[in-house]
């Protein structure tokens, strides 16, 4: 039977296709783009459901409206409609480090069923998962069901994120332009301070991982006139098209892919889905590989960039929970920050602003807030940068790391900060 026969016997109406997910199986969508809206909108009418779950991630939609007792959903990291949610206790969520999600999904998900928005089908009878590799293809080999959402504005992109037409289960068409990151508000100040630091740390030739928001901009912003940059990371920012073009980015030193850049998803708007679209320059992986600890250890000059909430005087980052209010999840942040403190001249930098709420609220901390999560340990963290400099931490003393911390918080907080530090014996 032929690529195209395949396909034609199994296209359905989105109503026909969850008839395949019966009752207590687990269902596993992909993060950000590569999210099956129509999929999922229609698991609300599915009479089958009892007992199953959802498993989602950085979700851009409204959040579906079923009895958890027919359907629980369970976020992986939290999107904003995922975030209040969370915390409103309607959706459970999962800790995990991104880059164990695959096996953690292989122990515990019932009769998987894996639904991803994908590329239209080539010659060869292979969707392309686009955007999206993530911890959703290494379960496509693990599933009993896949179903597939045909979006032809799915940029065709080339790696190990292809599904051939004989594994899936059933197909549906629904083209519907990508969700796009919402456009951040213009570099601040503080902002371009910190992107200029963090650029006097990075160096030609080095690997680097970075991710999205004003902080990353900034700080690619400083890296054009930079050589022989070879990007590994899990998410491809916009920025990154700048750098392409500028002739600093080669990945001549890729050990994953030499001469290709190496992610496992994107997330950004039609520019960044335009510039992927057939890219030889782009090979998309299994978050299992592109953040394994193990692989990534052997990149020497390994920069990872990443954010915090808050830092604490022993160095402990806490980059999930603001307040009270549990804001994301730890991602990849720990993968990267170990692997760059194991490779030979690594850098891991954490960056955040010093402070809150117009500087009413000091980030840099003597101790993370009571319940705070630790996302970054202190013995696995390197570089602080805020607006007013970089702390090294590796290295050194909790004497040292608090006086460190200390300076480059914000001048208003560092008297109250130095005395509480004097007394918790820390100077």
């Amino acid at each position: 039977m032929s690529h195209q026969s395949q396909y034609n016997e199994k296209l359905l109406t989105v109503a026909e296709a969850v008839q395949h997910i019966q009752p207590g199986t687990d269902i596993i969508s992909p993060l950000g783009c590569a999210e099956p809206d129509a999929l999922i909108k229609q698991l609300e009418n599915h009479e089958g459901l009892n007992d199953n779950r959802l498993f989602t991630m950085l979700t851009t939609r409204e959040l579906i409206d079923v009895d958890p007792d027919k359907l629980r959903i369970t976020s992986l990291f939290l999107g904003s409609s995922e975030r209040k949610a969370f915390n409103e206790g309607k959706i459970d969520l999962l800790p995990n480090h991104f880059s164990d999600l695959p096996k953690l999904l292989k122990q515990i998900a019932r009769k998987p069923v894996v639904m991803t928005v994908v590329s239209p089908m080539d010659e060869n009878g292979y969707f392309s998962m686009g955007t999206n590799a993530d911890h959703t293809i290494s379960m496509v080999k693990e599933a009993e069901t896949i179903l597939v959402e045909v979006n032809e504005h799915m940029p065709r992109t080339y790696g190990e994120n292809q599904i051939h037409i004989s594994e899936v289960t059933a197909i549906v068409e629904h083209h519907q332009p990508l969700p796009e990151l919402p456009s951040t508000p213009g570099q601040s100040e503080k902002d371009m301070k910190i992107g200029n630091y963090v650029a006097s740390l990075i160096k030609n030739g080095d690997t680097l991982q970075v991710g999205f928001g004003s902080i990353p901009n900034a700080i690619m912003d400083n890296l054009k006139d930079y050589r022989n940059l070879t990007i590994h990371t899990e998410m491809i920012p916009e920025k990154i098209i700048e750098l392409f073009k500028s002739g600093a980015v080669t990945n001549e030193n890729n050990p994953f892919k030499k001469g290709k850049m190496t992610a496992t998803f994107a997330y950004g708007s039609k520019k960044l889905y335009d510039f992927m679209h057939e890219n030889d320059d782009i090979y998309m992986l299994p978050v299992n590989q592109t953040n394994n600890v193990c692989k990534l250890q052997e990149i020497d000059d390994l920069v990872t960039v990443n954010a915090g909430v808050e830092v604490d005087f022993l160095g402990q980052v806490n980059a999930e929970k603001v307040g009270n209010t549990y804001f994301s999840s730890t991602g990849g942040q720990s993968d990267f920050q170990l692997a760059s403190h194991l490779s030979e001249n690594g850098r891991g930098v954490i960056c955040l602003h010093s402070t809150a709420k117009n500087d009413e609220i000091t980030k840099i901390v003597p101790t993370l807030q009571q319940g705070a999560p630790v996302t970054t340990h202190k013995n696995d963290v390197d570089y602080i940068v805020t607006e007013y400099g970089i702390a090294r931490l590796r290295g050194k003393t909790i004497r040292e790391r608090t006086k460190a911390l200390i300076e480059i918080a914000h001048p208003k907080f560092r008297e109250q900060l130095t005395k509480e530090a004097k007394q918790m014996g820390y100077l």
